[in-house]
């Protein structure tokens, strides 16, 4: 009897062995997903269509090309490091907002940090009146885009009163929401890329107009479903509110936890985060996320040879913080016209899946 057991034993021993080797021998892909919002990325060129006359030379910034370029190269140096302390790859997608127009992302992509990753752009002018839009970078050996498309975000603030026609109802000028569906290593995968009206007037004020954004949101994404059940969707940028917010849990309908994601449903992994009191921007020391990276329920999906969800995180490295000061311990932004990086921390995702 003592014998037969230690054979068994030996069996089962054996097997887990050869079990352990297998998935061991198993090989993996992974891609770093990320957005930053790149807070007042202007060139020092003055544009008469918008508001910019604050980065220019003569400006309130006194915006000068070595600023301009410094500020280029502080923004290139986070990129190229997103990530990569789990991927030696540099993000094969980058969502931006807050910059001016394609000709400062044609610098950005340019600078020697992020050139050798060759990243193509994605880009179209938004009618926000201040002349800030949101785009795409992506690696060119990585992702193919198929269709990019900026939808007009078409809100109107019920709060003010048409001057000319004295109808309830101005329409808020802000950013379009840019639909990018393309092929990631093969694989088809669609992003919006957002930057959502601002908290001018105060937060209660305000949130039905990102209530209207987080709509459209909805209706992209609806459309997108219609034609695929199974579409792999990324919502990202900067919402202007946090994970726990209307138009997050209310519109978008959100779920921090991925056993309560419905097939349809979307899972924002931020919201762990939030409630763990991390951030990615700062206000009278309050921290918030209003970075946010979304996915809809398929990413969730135990299916080892497709793109899914590993894990979220927020990009925060000591050369980005303010070290003292009023602000210490903020991220480290412009301030009396010299160049930071920006207002906000970058917020990325790894997806992974078995090599092909």
């Amino acid at each position: 009897m003592v014998t037969k057991l230690r054979i068994r034993d030996l069996f089962f021993f054996l097997f887990f062995i050869s079990a352990g080797v297998q998935a061991q021998e198993k090989k993996y892909q992974i891609q770093t997903i990320a957005f930053y919002n790149c807070e007042n990325l202007f060139d020092t060129i003055r544009d008469p269509k918008i508001y910019d006359e604050e980065w220019t030379p003569n400006g309130a910034q006194s915006w000068t090309s070595a600023k301009y370029n410094q500020k280029i190269h502080n923004l290139a140096k986070v990129m190229s490091m997103i990530g990569t302390d789990e991927n030696i790859n540099t993000p094969a997608i980058i969502g931006v907002a807050e910059v001016e127009n394609r000709n400062v992302l044609e610098d950005l992509v340019k600078d020697p940090q992020l050139a050798p990753s060759d990243y193509g752009i994605v880009h179209y002018d938004s009618p926000d009146k201040r002349g800030i839009d949101v785009g795409l970078l992506y690696q060119k050996k990585h992702f193919t885009p198929t269709s990019t498309k900026a939808i007009p975000t078409m809100i109107y603030d019920m709060n003010k009163v048409d001057k000319y026609t004295g109808e309830k109802g101005v329409r808020v000028y802000t950013r379009d929401q840019l639909l990018v569906t393309g092929l990631l290593d093969g694989e088809e995968i669609h992003f919006i890329v957002n930057h959502w009206p601002s908290r001018v007037g105060g937060e209660k004020r305000s949130s039905p107009l990102r209530e209207a954004a987080a709509a459209l949101n909805v209706k992209i994404m609806d459309s997108l479903k219609t034609i695929n059940p199974d579409a792999k969707i990324i919502t990202m940028g900067d919402l202007n509110d946090g994970p726990f917010n209307n138009s997050l849990k209310k519109v978008l309908k959100t779920e921090a936890k991925k056993s309560k994601v419905k097939p349809d449903g979307l899972y924002n992994p931020m919201e762990k985060m939030a409630k763990e009191g991390l951030g990615t921007l700062a206000y009278r020391d309050a921290w918030d996320i209003f970075d946010q990276m979304i996915l809809s329920e398929p990413y969730l999906r135990p299916e080892h040879d497709s793109w899914r969800y590993w894990k979220a995180k927020i990009y925060k490295k000591p050369f980005m913080i303010q070290s003292t000061g009023q602000y210490k311990g903020y991220p480290l932004r412009n301030t009396n016209g010299i160049p930071g990086y920006s207002d906000h921390f970058p917020v990325y995702i790894y997806l992974i899946r078995e090599a092909q």
